[in-house]
């Protein structure tokens, strides 16, 4: 094994090839194989990038040992993501078989019009997402809803997909509740709510600008599903499942134990089995289609029903190709193609970090970083690329706050303005990359590819570019007074 000091330093150039030709694979993938490009293609081009990077680090005098091993380690980092979306899948088939769901999407129908779906959508969410400080969790109960009312009613379901996340993440970002809301400011050195409250400034205005484009387009756009049909699909829910406000209870156990700060795998694990419970003591009918029995007295029928639903999800053989095709969905299996892809991208990531290309390309960025603007901008901009090339938002946060933290200090400037640029940069634009941890769960739970909502994820696109305006106005962009110390220096010298 080689010594650090046998080790060449990567240049630019070489540290960009590999993205460069991810880029062009990607691209490529796309263009030959369309929505389908996640379904293998796009896993096999971050392998080939991946491979391109190796060779590059054994060139500077990395073994494959120790590229290896940055490969296992960056796969351990998304082993929590991987358990949280095997679990959203077994709640997506469990909820459907239950009656959750299809209550959900047939009160919807009666109450979300759609001229105004989009915009409710994005409040909902984000009153959802704020409560239980997870957008994840949001777009896999809630989110999945309103995916199936939105289809329905024949709306835009790129537009629907984009005001749903636009929700979650608005949520997911101001909420106390949120992983990446405490990760920011401890990354940057400043407290929670100093940075909850100073991104008030760039998220308000996103988040009333995202609303109102939404609301536009809905009024615009409307739906093209007449109420005749509305009321025949509501008819045809009501016929497969026992629809009732009761059936919403494993909904509101998920997101209780999630306020109450229970982890949210867990809380998915106890919110599927309370799903499967509810499917054997209300859905009887149902479950027993599902499973081809008729004998309602079957017990083990009844279990093999739940426990099939949880692994493979739910298929829906009513008859109907519009209902069929919208609850038939979920299960663990249902995820593994969403997994493939995260920890393909992950290989790709860990390449990149271990061989030093990473820091380069960081390096060099730094080094064209002039005034408070330009600062900001590299900020954000350096978070959405970490986004894309190490596929994790944690990644996206913790690198840039590592890498700026003593950048901002040395020009005066606070770490709240660091903390929030993170969030700008990292948590939203994570669900816009399709390799990405939160983009590839996005898509593999609303079932609409990442390409389609990325336009219209207004709130993650405008946000981000809020933020930059303000670095370059200098508006809210706050400076430390001569000698003055921030929170966490303060501290360190008294523990000292």
């Amino acid at each position: 094994m080689t010594t650090p000091s046998d080790k060449r330093a990567p240049g630019l150039v070489e540290s960009m090839l590999p993205i460069l030709v991810l880029i062009g694979l990607l691209a490529s993938s796309v263009y030959l194989f369309g929505d389908g490009s996640s379904s293998g293609p796009n896993q096999l081009a971050l392998i080939f990038a991946a491979m391109i990077g190796a060779l590059l680090g054994w060139r500077n005098g990395y073994s494959w040992k120790e590229m290896q091993q940055g490969i296992v380690h960056g796969i351990s980092l998304s082993t929590g993501a991987i358990l949280i979306l095997l679990m959203v899948g077994a709640l997506i088939g469990s909820w459907i078989l239950s009656g959750t769901v299809p209550t959900m999407i047939h009160m919807g129908l009666s109450i979300l019009s759609p001229a105004w779906f989009y915009a409710a959508a994005v409040v909902i969410c984000a009153v959802v997402s704020l409560a239980t400080g997870s957008s994840w969790t949001t777009a896999g109960t809630i989110g999945v809803a309103l995916i199936g009312i939105a289809t329905v009613q024949g709306l835009h379901l790129g537009l629907a997909a984009g005001a749903i996340i636009s929700g979650a993440y608005f949520g997911d970002k101001m909420s106390p509740l949120s992983d990446t809301t405490n990760l920011a400011p401890a990354m940057a050195g400043t407290d929670l709510f100093t940075h909850i409250k100073h991104m008030a400034w760039t998220t308000t205005p996103s988040i009333l600008i995202a609303i109102a484009l939404f609301a536009g387009a809905g009024l615009w756009l409307g739906g093209a599903t007449d109420a005749p049909e509305i009321a025949a699909m509501q008819s045809q829910l009501a016929t497969q499942f026992n629809v009732s406000w009761v059936m919403l209870l494993p909904a509101v156990v998920v997101i209780t134990l999630v306020v109450r700060k229970v982890p949210a795998f867990p809380a998915l694990l106890i919110g599927a089995l309370t799903g499967s419970v509810f499917a054997i003591l209300f859905q009887r009918d149902a479950v027993l289609r599902f499973v081809g029995e008729t004998d309602l007295t079957s017990v083990l029928a009844l279990i093999k029903g739940a426990w099939t639903a949880l692994f493979d999800g739910y298929t829906s053989t009513s008859g109907n190709a519009a209902l069929d095709e919208l609850l038939t969905r979920g299960g663990m299996s249902g995820m593994l193609n969403t997994v493939w892809l995260i920890l393909t991208a992950m290989t790709f990531g860990a390449v990149m970090e271990t061989t030093g290309m990473l820091q380069r390309i960081a390096a060099a960025i730094l080094s064209s970083v002039r005034g408070t603007g330009s600062l900001i901008a590299a900020t954000i901009g350096t978070a959405i690329g970490m986004n894309i090339v190490a596929s994790d938002q944690y990644i996206a946060i913790v690198l840039p706050g590592r890498m700026f933290r003593a950048e901002y200090k040395r020009r005066g400037l606070r770490a709240k303005n660091l903390s929030r640029a993170l969030e700008d940069g990292g948590t939203l634009t994570s669900a816009l990359v399709p390799w990405n941890t939160c983009g590839a769960f996005m898509a593999g739970t609303l079932g609409v590819a990442t390409f389609t909502y990325l336009p219209f994820a207004f709130f993650n696109l405008i946000n981000p570019l809020i933020s930059v305006i303000y670095g370059f106005t200098g508006f809210t962009i706050e400076k430390l007074e001569p000698g003055e110390l921030e929170e966490d220096d303060v501290a360190t010298a008294a523990a000292a």
